[in-house]
C-alpha cells in the first residue's frame, strides 16, 4: 500500500510544525495533495491489476486441486483434457439455473451477459490452445503442490497451450494479449 502521504505529512510537519498551520494554497499543501493523488491513483492500479490476475490464480487452483486428488502424480495427456473440458463447462449450470428462474419473454440479467461471455472466452480459448500449468512432468507437479496463492511465484512453473485437439504448445507465464 502507498505512503507517499504519510512519508510527505512527516517532512512536512518536521519543517513548519503542525499541519493545522497551512493554508489552503500553499506550497506545502499542495506537495500533499499531490502525494495524496498519487497514492489513490497506484492503489486503484493496484486493485485493477489484482482483477485482471485472478482468473489465472483461480485457473492454477483448479489444476492445483485436481493435482492433489490424484497424489500429487503427473497426469495423462487424456486427464488433463478433462480436467480443461470441467474446468472451461464450470459455468454452464449456473447459467441454465439463471435461463429457467428469468421470466419468459424477459432480457437476459448483466450477470448471465457476463456469464454468457466468460463461457464464450473460455470456450474459443479451449480451441486455440488453454492456458495450463504443465501437469505431466514431475518436476513441475511437484512445484504446483507447494504453491501457496500468489501471482509471482506462477512464473517459476512451466506452462502450456493445450488445444482442444490435443496440440500442446510451451507457452509462457503471464500470457501476452490474446492467442
Amino acid at each position: 500500500m502507498p505512503k507517499t502521504v504519510e512519508r510527505t505529512r512527516k517532512a512536512i510537519a518536521k519543517k513548519k510544525g503542525p499541519l493545522a498551520s497551512l493554508h489552503q494554497y500553499s506550497r506545502d499543501s499542495k506537495r500533499l495533495h499531490r502525494a495524496q493523488v498519487r497514492d489513490e491513483k497506484l492503489e486503484k492500479i493496484a486493485a485493477s491489476r489484482k482483477r485482471s490476475d485472478q482468473p489465472y490464480i483461480e485457473r492454477a487452483t483448479f489444476f492445483q486441486e485436481a493435482l492433489r486428488q490424484n497424489e500429487k502424480q503427473p497426469l495423462q495427456m487424456n486427464m488433463i483434457q478433462d480436467l480443461i473440458k470441467t474446468f472451461v463447462h464450470q459455468y454452464d449450470e449456473e447459467l441454465n439455473e439463471m435461463k429457467k428462474t428469468r421470466r419468459p419473454g424477459r432480457p437476459a440479467s448483466a450477470k448471465e451477459d457476463l456469464l454468457k461471455v466468460k463461457i464464450d472466452s473460455l470456450q474459443k480459448e479451449h480451441q486455440n490452445g488453454f492456458l495450463v500449468p504443465v501437469l505431466d512432468t514431475a518436476e513441475n507437479t511437484v512445484l504446483l503442490d507447494r504453491w501457496e496463492g500468489s501471482w509471482s511465484y506462477l512464473t517459476t512453473l512451466k506452462w502450456s497451450r493445450i488445444s482442444s485437439a490435443g496440440k500442446v504448445q510451451p507457452s509462457s507465464f503471464p500470457p501476452r494479449g490474446e492467442h
